[in-house]
């Protein structure tokens, strides 16, 4: 009888500790210390970018405490997992022959950090700037890159959705740039979409102007106003990714995130099914 009442026991409880299990081995509470935790700031050991990343840091991150550290005592650091790391790390995809793109990405401390930044927990991470080629439009972005990871990483922290799906998660929030411009430099429009092609779009609020123009509105924080970024290898290849952003100049709201391969067909920029998806607002 008390075997048969065990057994019953523990089958009414293997759901309930499954569950817990599973509660405490998703993402989301993975990273729900993070804002109790001391935010490692990795300098790069470039010393003119580092000193923009340094101001743009201290001036912006607000979500946790934060130092900064070298590479070297990132290394040191780098499987504790009472650390988080603020890093500005070089992605290379498969079919890339070397990394393309620089990204700035948030990963957590911990057991395996040994065998590469690839093991780590990945927090949220996102694309700065071409590796060979940088156009220094990344200097204009910092400030709103900085926001748009801080606030990803709290509502990370309140939803599994929002932690697993990544920046992807935000563009559902296109609706919400209705009644405000959309800035695109014209650098960030694919070939194929053309001044006649673009025209169709004008009476949703699109407007297509140049690079100079567009960062300034986005470093002057204009209000009312949602400004592009694109960010792909110099060398446009093949098998390559491009990445699309649409950002709040006034509030750093990212309103939409998206990416694509680069084929013979769509070259990097906006492409015109992208417009489509903005536009639908």
């Amino acid at each position: 009888m008390r075997k048969i009442l065990i057994a019953a026991v523990s089958a009414i409880l293997a759901p309930v500790l499954m569950n817990a299990q599973a509660q405490i081995n998703t993402k989301m509470a993975k990273i729900e210390d993070f804002t109790e935790k001391v935010t490692e700031v990795v300098l790069t050991g470039n010393m003119f970018f580092d000193q923009v990343f340094k101001d743009e840091v201290s001036n912006r991150w607000r979500i946790s405490p934060f130092e900064f550290c070298t590479l070297d005592e990132f290394e040191n650091m780098k499987d504790d997992e009472n650390h988080y790391f603020l890093m500005v790390v070089k992605g290379q995809f498969r079919k890339e022959v070397r990394p393309g793109l620089t990204m700035l990405s948030v990963v957590k401390g911990g057991k395996g950090a040994d065998k590469g930044i690839g093991s780590m927990l990945d927090v949220v991470t996102v694309p700065i700037m071409s590796t060979e080629d940088p156009t220094g439009r990344e200097f204009v972005f910092l400030p709103a890159l900085l926001d748009i990871l801080q606030d990803h990483i709290l509502k990370s922290m309140e939803s599994d959705v929002m932690a697993y799906s990544g920046l992807s998660s935000h563009n559902t929030e296109i609706i919400l740039a209705e009644n405000r411009n959309i800035i695109f430099a014209k650098e960030d429009l694919s070939e194929g979409l053309t001044p006649e092609i673009m025209q169709e779009y004008k009476d949703h609020g699109i407007i297509v102007t140049d690079t100079d123009t567009a960062d300034s509105i986005m470093a002057e924080n204009t209000p009312n106003a949602v400004v592009s970024f694109t960010v792909y290898p110099s060398d446009k290849a093949r098998g390559s990714y491009c990445y699309k952003m649409l950002i709040d100049a006034r509030t750093h709201e990212l309103y939409y995130f998206r990416r694509h391969r680069i084929t013979k067909n769509s070259g990097p920029g906006f492409l015109e099914e992208d417009m489509d998806r903005i536009t639908a607002r």
